[in-house]
């Protein structure tokens, strides 16, 4: 997503923003206020596809053209005829007004609704996506998309630019935090419910960013080299589950090259298996200056062009007039685009401004996040903190007195109040700053232990922090890795001697915990230190409350990891990120069509390791890890019994999860398989899991049924999945590296 430029956050107070959106609720209703849409069109008992059709047949050519898209960027740009109605966001489509169609209005709402400060409006900072995805929770999902999706709508907006789902191919990939992890079942299940939730407020859906947009180091030039089976079965895996299940209004295609053709003009994704093999109905728009042709783009499958109309504004026009492009090819993508409307409801549900819930947002991302963060150690139980038993406490680093902190681009969250770091007044968000949201950890570890004496040390200067942490009973350590879309993480380290310091404080006290902010795995050459470490992730508004549940045990951990933590950068498939030659930089200044057509220069990336992803990749090369993917500790201890595996149309994996401890909690169990050895493929995939609350000493009977294409390979001389004949070991357990039960079973 292009970005805008603009600083969006105003530094007002809740109240202030709060009784802004009151005192202008009725203007901005009266502005986005439509005639009553006429015409047979409006006769809900009909398809979505019939009435777009019946739309379709009254539209002018130049009607068309405008719906085919944006009219730059709202954000930025002077008010127009053009862009009058829109919200202001970041892109705008004009509607047919005679026909009562809407323009389309469109927010970036990866995590939250964005540049809600622009607007004298309050939007809710959820967990980062990646947190969503470490809760394997498909509940948590749809209530994450159905928060943006209320909040769109309370805006203006009417379509929704979230839904990523490329999974971690490079874990340095800094929009790492705004996608679901590393395993396409897992990515794809939960941004299916993410996509449900988001279009059951009537916003239009997106899933983002099609495809194998892996990397954002030279994302406008890279080339994705990879062979059909192994796209077939990682990422657009992933997309084709989000598309089945979640049932997406729109797809945007995405910067990159892949295997030759850009990604917005690529017959092979787009049309070959989007459109005819999964039979997707909805409409392809760009990336925000992605599109590069007229007639091949047209013909490949996009459907609008976002935010401007170089390509598909008056040479679209021209190539019909000419005759270079049918009727019928321009019909498709405008009936795509209407069907899109009708089929999310904004049509029959017009948006209207009005006032954002914040106490509801806040519950629901604080909620969210205590499913979400991981205990990855915790030595001789030092967590949960007993509240009477601590006198005092260290809180160390990470601009913890005062906020946590969130990831950057056209994902960041305007923080209600501005920048947590900067002075009042001075904290409006700017693309690509490090933005902390003002949910402070220190606040809410001192609200847990009243009695207790904390003392912050800002964590950069080891000495200090090690004195401070040394006469403490226990030392909290926040440590955190910033990320944004438009750049890539130069390591997995920490930044800013961060390693040092909690070496030192560890070394000081031996009661350390570490809780780290982070979109992304990090290495931590420190790890046999600290007592304990959590993984807090990019934890959005409510963030502290979340954390000091989790360490003073009001709430008992249960989110797993979505990503594998490698040991070091050495063994990732590609030990150094592939960086673009240096003549390949994004675009500044007007330039020609001509030009922006033919695009940066190529640089090549080879996916050689195919479909070995993730712990995948650390399975099928015998390589340790530091924490492995699905692994995510407890206050209770869970055991394992009793695997049965029922052939059928599912297979079913049927099991015992017992809770041996004292303490209730949730329990994510998973089901993995081992293909035949005839299939080529890593050790095991992941093909289900159930996420399951048990009391204290009890135990829950759980059944998973597994589709059959997560037990298929890709044939690329079919052209289709298939099940390889042969003996399949089904194993369960509490990560991919502890898994007790195990079971075969012969499928023909």
């Amino acid at each position: 997503m292009k970005h805008s430029r603009r600083g969006a956050g105003l530094g007002l107070s809740v109240l202030a923003l709060w009784s802004f959106s009151l005192l202008t609720t009725s203007v901005s209703a009266q502005h986005h206020k439509a005639p009553a849409p006429t015409g047979p069109w409006m006769n809900t008992s009909l398809s979505p596809d019939e009435r777009a059709d019946l739309v379709l047949k009254e539209m002018t050519l130049d009607e068309k053209i405008a719906l085919l898209h944006g009219v730059g960027m709202p954000t930025d740009d002077p008010v127009t005829p053009e862009n009058a109605d829109s919200n202001r966001g970041v892109g705008y489509a004009v509607g047919v007004p005679r026909l009562g169609i809407p323009g389309i209005d469109m927010g970036d709402a990866a995590y939250g609704v964005r540049s809600s400060g622009a607007n004298g409006r309050y939007s809710t900072a959820l967990p980062a996506n990646v947190a969503a995805a470490a809760s394997w929770d498909p509940n948590a999902a749809y209530e994450y998309g159905a928060l943006i999706g209320r909040e769109l709508r309370a805006q203006g907006f009417n379509m929704s630019l979230g839904g990523g789902v490329d999974i971690t191919r490079e874990p340095r990939n800094g929009r790492t935090f705004e996608y679901l992890g590393e395993d396409p079942v897992l990515a794809g299940t939960l941004v299916a419910k993410l996509i449900q939730g988001t279009q059951s407020a009537h916003v239009i859906g997106d899933i983002k960013h099609y495809a194998f947009n892996d990397q954002e180091s030279g994302r406008n030039s890279v080339n994705a080299n990879i062979s059909k089976r192994a796209a077939r079965e990682s990422d657009l895996l992933a997309f084709e589950i989000g598309v089945a299940e979640g049932q997406p209004a729109a797809v945007m295609c995405s910067y990159n090259r892949v295997n030759g053709d850009f990604a917005c003009e690529n017959q092979y994704l787009l049309n070959e298996v989007l459109k005819k093999d999964w039979k997707f109905p909805g409409f392809v728009l760009s990336d925000w200056g992605g599109t590069h042709s007229t007639e091949k783009a047209s013909a490949a499958g996009l459907d609008n062009e976002q935010p401007d109309s170089v390509f598909y504004g008056e040479l679209y026009k021209e190539a019909v007039q000419a005759g270079r492009i049918s009727t019928a090819e321009l019909d498709d993508h405008i009936h795509r685009i209407l069907r899109s409307m009708f089929a999310a409801g904004v049509i029959d549900y017009p948006r209207q401004r009005s006032v954002v819930d914040p106490f509801a947002g806040m519950e629901t991302a604080r909620k969210i996040e205590e499913g979400s963060i991981v205990l990855l150690k915790n030595t001789h139980a030092v967590l949960p903190l007993e509240a009477g038993r601590v006198h005092t406490i260290a809180v160390i680093g990470g601009h913890s007195d005062v906020g946590m902190i969130s990831g950057g681009g056209s994902a960041q969250v305007d923080p209600i109040g501005g920048n947590a770091i900067m002075p009042p007044g001075k904290g409006a968000t700017h693309w690509q700053e490090h933005i902390w949201f003002p949910t402070s950890p220190m606040k809410a570890i001192q609200a847990r232990a009243p009695k207790a004496t904390v003392r912050y040390d800002a964590g950069t200067d080891a000495a200090s922090a090690a004195a401070a942490a040394k006469g403490a009973d226990v030392a909290i350590v926040f440590a955190y890795q910033w990320e944004s879309e438009g750049m890539d993480l130069p390591s997995l380290s920490l930044p800013d001697h961060q390693d040092n310091v909690i070496a030192t404080v560890a070394a000081a006290n031996p009661h350390t915990i570490v809780v780290l902010e982070t979109g992304s795995p990090v290495t931590m050459p420190w790890v046999d230190a600290p007592a304990a470490i959590l993984e807090a992730w990019f934890a959005g508004s409510d963030g502290a409350n979340a954390v000091g549940n989790i360490l003073f045990g009001s709430v008992n951990p249960s989110g797993k990891l979505p990503n594998t933590f490698p040991r070091s950068e050495a063994d990732l498939p590609h030990p150094t990120v592939v960086q673009p030659p240096p003549e390949s930089e994004h675009f500044s200044g007007p330039v020609s069509p001509v030009v922006r057509g033919k695009g940066l220069p190529p640089f090549q990336v080879q996916y050689d390791e195919g479909v070995k992803v993730g712990y995948k990749w650390y399975d099928a090369e015998n390589k340790p890890v530091l924490f492995p993917f699905g692994f995510g500790l407890s206050y209770t201890t869970y055991s394992y019994s009793g695997l049965t595996v029922t052939p059928g149309d599912k297979i079913k994996a049927t099991f015992t999860v017992a809770n041996t401890g004292t303490r209730s909690g949730a329990e994510i169990a998973e089901v993995y398989a081992a293909l035949p050895a005839q299939a080529g493929e890593p050790p095991k995939r992941l093909v289900g899991w159930s996420k399951v609350a048990i009391d204290a000493k009890g135990k829950q009977t759980v059944t998973v049924e597994i589709d059959p294409k997560y037990l298929s390979i890709f044939d690329e001389q079919k052209d289709g999945w298939t099940l390889v004949p042969g003996d399949y070991t089904i194993m369960v357990g509490g990560s991919s590296q502890s898994l007790p039960l195990k079971a075969t079973i012969h499928l023909k």
